[in-house]
């Protein structure tokens, strides 16, 4: 395969794609949109489905020492005051006191006037980041609660919950992916930065004395998780903060960055935060948040590593590192998604070469075995060379074609995204085949000699 010499990926190249194909649309857009919220297409909610799937497969069901929960967005008030969310989860702002667009100083740099028409910044002023409610019919006699602005506390307040029912062991974590909310002051980029959006943490419970031992593990391990999963490693690297950026509670923090059409941007943090929250919690509910230790005899309240992933940071990252423009070796360009497998919307396109009526009821039963076991597609509107573009450009890792020989030798064509290279396979061993590069069970056994590469 030829590469074509086209411009730099922009966010504008990645919006438009990811449009026209259904990924991801602009929320309310025909009442004009709501700034920084974006609705899943039918492509965008299959790929961020599937990001979800491949982190709880890894951190979750793949491992004996992590559980999973699903904790209310809505909790008890004081619940944010434990963790210092009410009195200090703010961001320093300025307003152009020409244009009036706010600004978050502490990404302005050396900047002094407004970026947007060079008019005179306001004097800075903290910002509250968390999303006010009501709980009750009438707001007078209401009572004010947060949209959670992160997963976390959900996890720490039924700490010993988890650990009494499950009688884990330390070292052991929980792990959970739900909606939070933040009031930011200057969202963007697409899906990288919103109001709304949607977490993948963990918090991984161990003993002090052994945290940075855990920290370094799971800094490892998540940042192997996205090279896994396709994304090219010298997009990556790791960023360690530096003291006067850590958290009031962390005592080290390492962030994985990748390298977005917009620059280098965090993908997820890995932060070390001790006993803080257990103890905050403690302190505030008056509830025992410590741990009893059987081997060593001793009580202890347990320091906390904590992985944080964005769901749709992640999705974002996986559609910009699989974008691609390719000659094809006739010279022709094809934009293609080259996604891994596990992430791809779509895992087999069934294309029969013509809508014939000799060619429906053969394509049909193929396609009703596959979708039992794979999110297929069926497609068979224009020509075969169109539709190979189109699911190429939605990332669609095998496409099937069933054509007139199919109806004498019972084979099809299997059609490979990637090397764009096809092979004859039996239609009893099409499973097992597709299996082989896509995982899960085969539910048919390739019989000897069944497949074999075309024109190689």
């Amino acid at each position: 395969m030829t590469k074509a010499m086209p411009e730099k990926l922009t966010m504008e190249k990645l919006v438009s794609l990811c449009k026209r194909r259904g990924f991801i649309f602009q929320s309310s857009e025909i009442y004009g949109g709501l700034a920084s919220c974006w609705d899943y297409g039918p492509l965008g909610v299959e790929l961020k489905n599937n990001v979800k799937a491949a982190w709880w497969q890894s951190v979750v069901r793949q491992r004996d020492d992590t559980v999973g929960i699903d904790a209310s967005i809505l909790m008890h008030p004081r619940v944010w005051e434990a963790s210092g969310h009410v009195a200090g989860f703010s961001d320093p702002f300025s307003t152009c006191l020409a244009c009036g667009r706010n600004w978050r100083m502490d990404q302005m740099g050396e900047t002094v006037r407004c970026p947007e028409c060079g008019g005179e910044l306001s004097e800075p002023a903290p910002a509250s980041l968390m999303l006010e409610t009501f709980l009750g019919p009438v707001r007078a006699t209401s009572q004010i609660t947060y949209l959670r602005p992160e997963t976390a506390q959900g996890i720490f307040v039924n700490f010993q919950n988890v650990l009494n029912s499950t009688r884990k062991k330390l070292p052991f974590g929980i792990a959970q992916i739900g909606k939070a909310f933040r009031n930011e002051i200057t969202p963007g980029n697409f899906t990288f930065r919103t109001r709304e959006f949607e977490q993948m943490e963990i918090e991984y419970f161990v003993k002090p004395g052994t945290d940075e031992q855990w920290f370094n593990h799971w800094v490892t391990e998540r940042f192997n998780w996205y090279i896994n999963l396709g994304i090219r490693e010298e997009n990556l690297h790791l960023r360690e903060h530096s003291k006067d950026e850590l958290a009031h509670y962390a005592r080290s923090c390492t962030d994985i960055e990748y390298l977005f059409p917009f620059g280098w941007s965090e993908l997820e943090g890995v932060a070390n935060r001790t006993d803080f929250d257990l103890r905050q919690h403690a302190n505030h509910s008056g509830e025992n948040m410590s741990y009893f230790d059987d081997q060593s005899q001793e009580r202890y309240t347990p320091y906390v590593i904590e992985p944080s992933a964005g769901v749709d940071r992640s999705a974002l990252a996986f559609l910009a590192d699989a974008y691609a423009e390719e000659l094809d070796d006739k010279g022709d360009l094809r934009v293609v998604l080259h996604l891994h497998p596990a992430l791809a919307p779509i895992k087999v396109a069934m294309l029969p070469l013509s809508r014939s009526e000799k060619l429906v009821p053969l394509a049909k039963e193929v396609y009703e075995n596959l979708r039992r076991h794979w999110m297929v597609q069926y497609d068979d509107a224009q020509s075969i060379g169109r539709r190979y573009r189109r699911q190429d450009e939605i990332g669609t890792p095998f496409c099937v074609t069933v054509d007139f020989q199919s109806l004498e030798d019972n084979q099809v064509t299997i059609r490979d995204r990637d090397s764009m290279r096809q092979m004859r396979v039996p239609i009893a061993g099409l499973g097992a085949c597709l299996a082989a590069k896509l995982g899960g069970e085969p539910f048919e056994v390739l019989p000897p000699g069944g497949a074999y590469w075309l024109g190689f």
